[in-house]
């Protein structure tokens, strides 16, 4: 919306005479194009008026007025409306992320604006920057959009247009922010400061200083937080702005928080939660809850943080926000756990975790899609500037034709052919890049891959250390203490007997406890290796009873690779083989290993009794599980098939080269 907003108010500049008629509706606008069908100024000015309106509802039905605006500007001579139309096609398409042909309309006007050497030209320049700065942000480009930020803040600064300058400060603080660049988006932030003051915008002033608190608080640095809370509080009081008042009690409710004083922590996050509630804010509000529920556990009222947390997953799931539904569950185990209900804090965090694979598979492929179309930018980019310089050298050939036709026949003879073998080279070189492009994006897509796996993977072992270390031991403990207490009670039998149930149920919790970290991070896989360990998991399986399983090694026992693959072929198998107790009803499971050593190469095999089924169903599923194990199998370059049928069983082969 910020995009939106100084494009606005821009052309609110530019366009003094249709600011009063920009809060009729769109209907009611359209019917005024109607009563003029003549192309003249007063149709432009109706024309221009629908389009600034239509940008702020977003509808699609603005295009073809936003043409129009072009083709009767320039039939009129009007240069400041033909400006105007390159601009709103430019956020038109960007808006609906065709970046390809956005950028083929902001170049057409820059060119424009170029050409006008008028204040108001300068600043719309500067908008276009800005929201070109905003679209490569979201293709992943932070060089380009850094760079446009830049240009936009320097031509905003030079016409002392401090408000959008200072909006644009704050887009740059938060684009290092995310880049992981605290130094750099302190001194954004702190010009954004000074550009809000230089504006006299006391509510745009309390704004951006409350984002310089929760960006220290971030960096818990609560002291420097509340000093700079305390000079933007009494801005939050004149201003009585929404949005800042929010942030005000956020940030105080955080340094509460840092100084146990719960009671206040909880009555500034509720005012918090509650003024984004009455803003519409849907993502403040959902940013707000979580840290009010932890201020509640914090103060031992766990009814009303247990409240909130339904509040939050109910908001989350309406306003489909996963990352608030991750928070939820992670509440819900805290709060599980907290009151010993060990079964539901596992089940919620293992809620928490299948939905943590869902958000970063999702997120993969938005990266993906937006690094496709970051590249067919590029593309088009370089093939315009290739045609504008072909274009270029064939009118100076024209010219010098036109001179020396007759002289020079010979000449021009050989400068032809010169430029058909140079036409020839570049493609060929231009051949040679696109595969040298490829190959990065492929080794991009792996890397990015690879961190999410890891990631996961590290995460799975903190909280199978956890389990184990803190929870373990103080299982283990309580065991010793109620021991130790019976041989010095004196019990009738039947206190005794319950007494040894009690007992009995604490052994059992404790080896569930070891069971669920054991398959969290198999301790037997980091000391022994792959084939270890999936011997002793089949071995777990069979001696449960669910399904009677089986494992073969042949040469895998001495394979040494990395422990990132040995792991993630450590899960293929555990979810093939969950899969086969789940979904397929049957009695008998194989893992089989194979070391193949002159090829290098490794190949896992999973079959299975049971049911079976149409192998064409997995592509219409949409389940996690088989992704996961696609996504697994593509990370280590290796080759999967299945074969399945109903009432046939299932098998399922896996081959991939090991490099010991």
């Amino acid at each position: 919306m910020k995009k939106k907003l100084l494009i606005l108010f821009a052309n609110l500049l530019l366009w003094s005479t249709v600011s009063d008629a920009q809060t009729k509706e769109l209907d009611s606008i359209k019917v005024e194009i109607a009563k003029h069908p003549q192309h003249d100024t007063t149709r432009l000015n109706i024309l221009v008026d629908y389009v600034l309106n239509a940008v702020n509802v977003n509808t699609s039905q603005a295009l073809p007025y936003m043409k129009e605006v072009i083709t009767l500007s320039q039939k009129l001579g009007n240069t400041r409306g033909v400006q105007i139309g390159y601009i709103y096609l430019q956020l038109y398409y960007a808006d609906r992320g065709d970046y390809s042909t956005s950028m083929l309309y902001a170049d057409t006007a820059f060119q424009i604006l170029q050409k006008d050497t008028n204040q108001f030209a300068k600043i719309n320049a500067a908008y276009l920057h800005n929201n070109l700065g905003g679209d490569y942000l979201k293709m992943g480009d932070h060089e380009s959009a850094i760079d446009h930020y830049l240009k936009a803040a320097n031509l905003l600064e030079q016409y002392h247009k401090f408000e959008p300058s200072a909006t644009v400060y704050d887009g740059l603080a938060s684009l290092y922010d995310e880049l992981l660049q605290p130094g750099k988006a302190y001194e954004y932030e702190n010009k954004a400061i000074n550009d809000a003051e230089k504006s006299g915008n006391k509510a745009l002033i309390a704004r951006y200083r409350l984002n310089y608190s929760l960006r220290l608080i971030k960096e818990k640095k609560y002291a420097k937080a509340e000093s700079v809370l305390n000079k933007a509080a009494p801005l939050v009081a004149k201003t009585n702005d929404l949005t800042a008042k929010a942030s005000f009690y956020e940030v105080r409710g955080s340094i509460n928080l840092n100084k146990k004083q719960y009671q206040q922590a909880i009555e500034d996050f509720g005012v918090a939660y509650k003024t984004g509630q009455d803003n519409d804010d849907t993502y403040k509000q959902i940013a707000l809850i979580d840290p009010l529920i932890k201020a509640l556990i914090a103060a031992g009222k766990m009814a009303e943080a247990k409240k909130m947390n339904d509040t939050l997953l109910q908001k989350s799931i309406s306003f489909k926000m996963p990352s608030g539904q991750v928070n939820a569950y992670d509440n819900s185990a805290r709060l599980s756990f907290l009151q010993k209900d060990y079964e539901s804090a596992y089940r919620f965090l293992d809620q928490k975790m299948r939905l943590s694979d869902s958000i970063s598979s999702d997120e993969m492929r938005k990266k993906i899609t937006l690094m496709e179309v970051r590249y067919k930018v590029g593309s088009k980019d370089r093939e315009i500037r290739t045609l504008q310089a072909e274009r270029e050298i064939q009118q100076l050939q024209l010219r010098q034709k036109n001179i020396f036709t007759n002289v020079l026949a010979g000449a021009a003879v050989a400068l032809l052919i010169i430029s058909l073998l140079a036409y020839r080279n570049y493609k060929h070189r231009q051949k040679l890049q696109q595969a040298k492009i490829d190959e990065l994006e492929t080794e991009k897509q792996l890397t990015a891959t690879e961190a999410v796996l890891k990631g996961e993977e590290q995460e799975r072992t903190r909280l199978a250390k956890d389990l184990h270390d803190g929870l373990g031991g103080m299982l283990s403990g309580i065991k010793f203490s109620l021991s130790t207490m019976k041989g010095n009670l004196i019990l009738t039998p039947d206190n005794a007997q319950a007494f040894e149930r009690s007992i009995d149920m604490l052994d059992s919790s404790i080896k569930e406890m070891r069971r669920v970290a054991h398959n969290m991070m198999p301790e037997v896989l980091v000391r022994y290796g792959l084939s270890a360990a999936l011997k002793e998991f089949c071995n777990e399986i069979d001696r449960s009873g669910v399904i009677h399983a089986s494992y073969q090694s042949v040469g895998a026992d001495a394979v040494e690779m990395e422990q990132t693959t040995a792991v993630t072929i450590y899960r293929i198998v555990q979810e093939l083989v969950n899969n086969a107790i789940k979904h397929a009803a049957a009695k008998n499971v194989l893992v089989q290993l194979h070391w193949s050593g002159s090829e290098q190469l490794l190949s896992i095999t999973v079959e299975d009794d049971g049911e079976g089924f149409d192998t064409a169903r997995l592509r219409q599923s949409s389940g996690i599980g088989w992704n996961n194990i696609q996504n697994r199998v593509e990370f280590l370059k290796g080759k999967l098939d299945l074969s399945s049928a109903p009432g046939k069983g299932t098998s399922v082969l896996i081959e991939i080269r090991i490099q010991e």
